[in-house]
């Protein structure tokens, strides 16, 4: 097979999250975030409604998070361990850019296409971090899909959601692969 760009294939063919509490300082600053949202933002988007926004969510924002999350987390009958689980991103967390679907009207796109428009920025944005330099990780919990939390953690409006939190900061130390998906035993070929 001959490749156009051998070194973004390469990356592809072994890319690896980097489990968000291995992440250590730094964390990028505002210039050297901007370039990965702009690459994140190039994801495919049917009718260009651009159904996604961003929420960077910078050191001194963590705490906060931390806390509503416990506050929800009891509000919602959560067991101490899931509340604690929940608190750990934040607890650790140095910088992560909350991915924001945002459903737009539109006779032409479905809704379920501006949702994977969003989850397209999402694994953008972790892999324009990834070919950075950046350590990133791709994480949600049970508080970024509840409406309280999401409302009083990021003023979101009725019609928008977190498509996930990219936790980026410097890699602390590599994760072992794990084991990847059969991908012959998933795939099926149509020839008539």
């Amino acid at each position: 097979m001959s490749l156009k760009n051998p070194a973004a294939f390469e990356f592809l063919q072994t890319r690896r999250s980097r489990p968000a509490k291995t992440l250590i300082e730094p964390a990028p600053d505002r210039e050297q975030l901007m370039p990965l949202l702009t690459a994140a933002a190039r994801s495919p988007d049917h009718g260009k409604l651009e159904p996604w926004r961003f929420i960077v969510l910078e050191k001194g924002a963590m705490g906060r998070l931390s806390g509503l999350t416990q506050e929800c987390g009891e509000a919602l009958g959560k067991s101490p361990q899931d509340i604690e689980k929940a608190r750990g991103q934040f607890d650790l967390g140095h910088l992560a850019v909350a991915v924001i679907e945002v459903q737009k009207p539109s006779e032409k796109i479905p809704a379920i296409e501006q949702t994977y428009s969003a989850g397209a920025v999402c694994l953008a944005l972790l892999n324009a971090a990834l070919t950075a330099g950046w350590g990133a990780n791709w994480l949600s919990g049970w508080q970024t899909h509840d409406p309280e939390f999401c409302r009083k953690a990021f003023g979101l409006r009725d019609n928008e959601s977190v498509a996930g939190l990219i936790h980026i900061a410097t890699e602390g130390s590599t994760p072992p692969d794990r084991p990847r998906p059969d991908v012959d035993a998933l795939t099926e070929w149509v020839t008539e």
